[in-house]
């Protein structure tokens, strides 16, 4: 394997279209009050692409210098593992990521806000710095909150409640109690990619002394949990389109459950936890779907 391609491995491509999945959503919000703005959206994409990439970076190296990416995990072999990009390239590149991540968030702060409200910018640049926070101490660390079984809270408050209703604020200046619901949804959404993640390689965390959720919970409640999590995000988004929809079209985006659906029984009829990997996928693009259907649904029938 080459440099280039060890660098995009670890990147992660297919993790990219759920990231910016809460940012479809918050625009779709914003564009329902009658926001838009292509300049804002292009950026709030790239913004979060890079959060996401950096977050990608500092996993493969926390994961790595821990020992967490060994042998025993299932899925493909990361940058670190494979010896092909060493600790220093890697955390290079994860400072890298992290000073195009920051000019990225300011230049879209000043673009959203205009330099009258350095206020709001200065809010949303905390929120940015946390958000980086969030994406390193991950896995990186000794107090690295993945291996404590928190990764499924943060997830779910950066990548739902901040990922929507922040993107939504960057249009609007403004936020709405039903716009809570739709955040709801992606977050637990996300959570549940990550939770398919954990109950892949639970055994292998068991090991590492990673103590994600599932290996504190078990297998079997663990697939209980990810049905939890499914559920409560079709009914979240179910309530904010009752309240909200002025035609049946706007139901239209619901449609993406019916992947949703087949995968929970696949995961119900699972078994050997490494047949899980493919589910990733399946739920990251059926929610991405999801988040393009749902900006067609409201904004092109209402």
């Amino acid at each position: 394997m080459s440099k280039l391609k060890a660098w995009i491995n670890a990147a992660r491509l297919r993790t990219l279209p759920l990231s910016i999945s809460g940012i479809i959503v918050g625009a779709s919000l914003a564009n329902i009050y009658g926001f838009q703005n292509w300049s804002i959206f292009l950026l709030a994409v790239f913004t979060t692409i890079s959060f996401q990439v950096t977050s990608n970076f500092a996993n493969d190296y926390g994961d790595g210098v821990k020992g967490t990416d060994n042998d025993d995990r299932v899925g493909p072999k990361r940058a670190l593992q494979s010896g092909i990009l060493s600790r220093a390239e890697l955390k290079s590149g994860i400072i890298i990521a992290v000073i195009v991540s920051l000019i990225l968030a300011i230049v879209l702060l000043f673009l959203a806000f205009g330099k009258d409200k350095l206020g709001t910018i200065l809010l949303f640049l905390f929120l940015a710095i946390a958000s980086i926070w969030a994406a390193i101490k991950y896995t990186v660390g000794n107090s690295a909150y993945g291996y404590k079984g928190l990764g499924d809270v943060f997830v779910f408050l950066f990548f739902g409640l901040l990922g929507v209703l922040g993107s939504m604020f960057l249009f609007t200046g403004y936020l709405t109690v039903l716009a809570v619901l739709p955040a709801i949804t992606i977050g637990l959404l996300s959570t549940g990619v990550l939770n398919l993640n954990n109950l892949r390689d639970h055994i292998s965390d068991q090991k590492a002394n990673k103590n994600t959720l599932i290996v504190k919970m078990g297998f079997k409640k663990g697939k209980l949990y990810h049905y939890l999590l499914l559920v409560g995000s079709f009914l979240s988004m179910l309530i904010f389109t009752i309240l909200s929809a002025s035609s049946l079209l706007n139901y239209l985006f619901l449609i993406l459950y019916i992947p949703i659906c087949i995968h929970a029984l696949k995961v119900y009829n699972t078994i050997e936890p490494k047949s899980l990997d493919p589910e990733l996928k399946k739920l990251a693009l059926s929610t991405f779907f999801l988040a393009i259907l749902f900006y067609i649904s409201f904004n092109n029938f209402s």
